[in-house]
């Protein structure tokens, strides 16, 4: 937790600030070990956190390196941390506006700045604890994809299908996640719903000759890893597997063009050109990949116009993908780290790419 907080208080100097205030769980946990309602103040001191009575037993027990104050909940947080912020000027996540006026009010005669860049600086470099747990993430997906070969069935819906990935998935210690633009954990497509990208659990099932998009995030020890399979169920006609081989050719030429030094854009124009070279471009219709951590989607983004530079011990993911509208999809997504130690990148999923066809 030293390093960590050390790293976000050298990028919040970088931006004048000399204090960091964490609203959100995911920099929270970030800081403390501890995720739950709380507030985190951080200095060159130390770290302070802040939570209200029906919190403090879990607080103590969980976080690390951390002084805890009890305190009410709402806004006799903002109080009591209002209390604790000394001289200067601080910078926070929070994102909601009448905590934000209640900071204000609280801290009239100091700086608070809204800035979560250097929540995020900070995060998108993991450490090793932080690889560990991303790492334990995708070794669970893949066995989940072990157990979609063995129950993938015609007839079975997506819901049920979900439904047991996600009993299978909590027995080994893992969490599902998702976030507020999806109401399932899980992406589980099959036939022309795998033509949408980030399509819902529906109730339909599945028949032979459907393409099925298995799209798992799961959260182990706070940090998730994220990771697709396409399977064919009874057969897979010639289109089938000629957009399959692109989406599969393509998402190697980005993993093997993930390096140390590299523009984030360059991994999504090495991927986007072998599709576009197969007659799909018009089809693969997001951005080639994400950043992965505390939260499923986080910097660095692999966008065609970002130019940042891929640094050590990022995690990542690579996920391309074809959409055919009315008739089938096929994305092949892992997780990696950007492994300078060993001069490669770690791919943490080892599950098949090759073309399954099940039953």
């Amino acid at each position: 937790m030293k390093a960590r907080r050390s790293r976000i208080l050298d990028y919040a100097s970088s931006i004048g600030c000399d204090t960091v205030v964490a609203f959100q769980p995911e920099n929270v946990y970030y800081l403390t070990g501890f995720w739950g309602e709380a507030i985190a103040l951080c200095t060159n001191l130390g770290t302070k956190l802040i939570t209200p009575k029906l919190e403090v037993t879990r607080a103590l027990r969980t976080a690390k390196e951390s002084d805890v104050i009890t305190s009410e909940r709402g806004a006799k947080m903002i109080s009591t941390l209002a209390l604790q912020i000394k001289e200067g000027t601080s910078c926070s996540d929070c994102d909601n506006y009448s905590e934000i006026q209640c900071i204000q009010k609280n801290t009239a005669h100091r700086s608070f700045l809204i800035n979560p860049e250097p929540f995020y600086q900070s995060r998108m470099i993991k450490d090793n604890d932080e690889i560990k747990a991303i790492s334990n993430a995708a070794r669970i997906i893949d066995t989940l994809y072990e157990i979609c070969m063995q129950e993938i069935r015609v007839g079975m819906s997506e819901r049920e299908l979900q439904a047991l990935l996600i009993f299978e998935a909590m027995k080994r210690g893992a969490n599902t996640t998702s976030y507020k633009s999806t109401l399932n954990p899980l992406i589980i497509a099959g036939g022309s719903n795998a033509a949408e990208p980030h399509a819902e659990i529906s109730d339909r099932r599945f028949l032979n000759g459907d393409f099925i998009v298995v799209d798992l995030t799961l959260r182990y020890d706070g940090y998730i890893a994220d990771a697709t399979r396409t399977f064919a169920l009874g057969t897979a006609n010639n289109e089938m597997k000629k957009v399959y081989n692109i989406v599969k050719e393509s998402q190697q030429a980005g993993l093997d063009a993930l390096k140390v030094g590299v523009e984030c854009s360059y991994i999504d124009a090495v991927c986007r050109q072998l599709i576009e070279n197969g007659g799909y471009s018009n089809e693969f219709i997001h951005s080639t990949g994400h950043g992965i951590g505390l939260e499923v989607h986080e910097p660095p983004w692999l966008t065609m116009k970002n130019p940042e530079i891929l640094q050590p011990n990022m995690a990542v993911t690579i996920e391309p993908g074809i959409y055919l509208d009315g008739k089938f999809g096929v994305r092949i997504e892992d997780s990696t780290i950007i492994d300078v130690k060993n001069s490669r990148v770690r791919n943490l999923n080892e599950f098949s790419k090759d073309l399954i066809v099940l039953g």
